[in-house]
C-alpha cells in the first residue's frame, strides 16, 4: 500500500481526514473531496515497459522509481528546482516513471513522484475527478518545496498527468511555484477516442455509462468536456511559466493529433517524428522510449542535455504490454 503523505505537512488538509476545496470557476457548484495524495517510498529498479513495472508492483505495492521521493535531497546550483512527476490515467508513479525517474535522479535532479486521484482502497490511481487531483498536486508541491527549501518546482506530466499539473498551474494559483511545465502525450484539448466521443456526447446517458466502465477522469478528458473547456478557458498558458509538450503524430489515444499542442505564449510543441521520422512511438510507449526520455531531460535542462539519439521504433510498440498489464 502506498503511504499517505502526513496530513500535517500538507497545506489545506485536516489531520487524518478529508478536505473539501471549492471548485473553480464558481459555476461548478459541488465541492471537491480532496484526500491527501499517496506517496510511495519503496525504491524500485527501472523497468523496460509497463508490463514489467506492473509485475513488480504486484509484489511491491509501495514501489517508487529508484532515486525518487528522497525527502533528504537538496537542490544544487546546477539543478535548483525539484522535479515533480505526475502519472497518467489508471496508473501509478512507478508504472509510468520507473525509467525516467531514475534517469533524472542520476542527472542530479531532486525528483519526486506522487500517486494522485485514487479511490479509497484502490491499487491504481488517476481515476477520480481531475480537479480534485490537481489540488492533490498542489498539496504535494507545497510539501516538496517546504522540505527541499526550493522556491519553485518543474512539473512533468504524462497523459492525464499533463492535464492535472496544468490545471494546478493555470487554475489553482500554482504558476508562482512552477518554472517549467512539461507535458508528455498531453491531452491538451482532449481526445475523440477514434470518433466515439462525439457520438457518445449526443446520446443521453452514454458518457455516464462510459464513466462507470472506465473512470471519471477518462470521461473528463474527452474533447469538448466541461473540464477540458474549463482548463483551457482564458488561454492554454499563463505568464511566468515555460511550457513544453512532447507528442507523437501516431498517438493512439489523442486524436486529432493537433489536440496535443498548446496554443499559447511561452509554449514549445515538440513532435517526436519531426526530429526522428522512423520513431513511431505512440501514446502508451512514450515514457519508455529512450528518445522521448532524452527529450524530457532536454526540456528540463536545455543547456546541458545532449542531443537525443534517433532510432527506429515500430508502430504499436508497447500496446501489447499495456493490455496484458491491465488484464493480469
Amino acid at each position: 500500500m502506498a503511504c499517505a503523505l502526513a496530513a500535517g505537512a500538507l497545506v489545506g488538509s485536516s489531520a487524518g481526514g478529508l478536505t473539501t476545496a471549492a471548485a473553480e470557476p464558481a459555476d461548478i457548484a459541488e465541492p471537491l473531496v480532496v484526500r491527501p495524495p499517496d506517496v510511495p517510498n519503496d525504491p524500485a529498479p527501472p523497468q523496460p515497459d509497463h508490463l514489467a513495472a506492473a509485475r513488480h508492483l504486484k509484489e511491491h505495492k509501495n514501489a517508487t522509481p529508484l532515486g525518487t521521493n528522497d525527502f533528504g535531497c537538496l537542490p544544487t546550483a546546477a539543478h535548483p528546482r525539484p522535479v515533480v512527476l505526475a502519472h497518467g490515467t489508471d496508473s501509478t508513479a512507478y508504472s509510468d516513471w520507473s525509467a525516467i525517474g531514475p534517469q533524472l535522479a542520476a542527472a542530479g535532479f531532486c525528483v519526486f513522484a506522487l500517486n494522485y486521484g485514487g479511490a479509497p482502497g484502490a491499487d491504481t490511481y488517476g481515476t477520480e475527478d481531475l480537479r480534485a487531483s490537481a489540488h492533490q498536486v498542489g498539496q504535494f508541491v507545497d510539501h516538496v518545496l517546504a522540505t527541499t527549501g526550493a522556491a519553485e518546482v518543474d512539473l512533468v506530466g504524462f497523459s492525464q498527468g499533463a492535464n492535472v499539473t496544468r490545471y494546478y498551474t493555470n487554475k489553482l494559483g500554482g504558476a508562482s511555484k512552477v518554472a517549467n511545465w512539461v507535458g508528455v502525450a498531453s491531452p491538451t484539448y482532449g481526445g475523440v477516442m477514434y470518433g466515439l466521443v462525439p457520438v457518445a456526447q449526443v446520446i443521453p446517458g452514454a458518457l455516464e455509462v462510459f464513466a462507470k466502465v472506465t473512470s471519471t477522469a477518462a470521461v473528463q478528458q474527452a474533447q469538448g468536456s466541461p473540464v477540458m473547456l474549463e482548463l483551457n478557458a482564458g488561454g492554454d498558458t499563463v505568464p511566468g511559466v515555460r511550457y513544453v509538450t512532447i507528442g507523437s503524430r501516431v498517438d493512439e489515444m489523442i486524436q486529432p493529433f493537433s489536440n496535443i499542442a498548446l496554443r499559447g505564449a511561452s509554449a514549445e510543441n515538440v513532435v517526436v517524428q519531426d526530429l526522428c521520422p522512423d520513431n513511431l512511438t505512440g501514446h502508451f510507449h512514450m515514457v519508455y522510449d529512450p528518445f522521448v526520455q532524452q527529450l524530457v531531460l532536454r526540456a528540463l535542462d536545455p543547456v546541458n542535455a545532449s542531443a537525443p539519439t534517433c532510432a527506429p521504433v515500430a508502430l504499436g510498440t508497447g500496446i501489447p504490454q499495456v493490455i496484458i498489464a491491465g488484464n493480469s
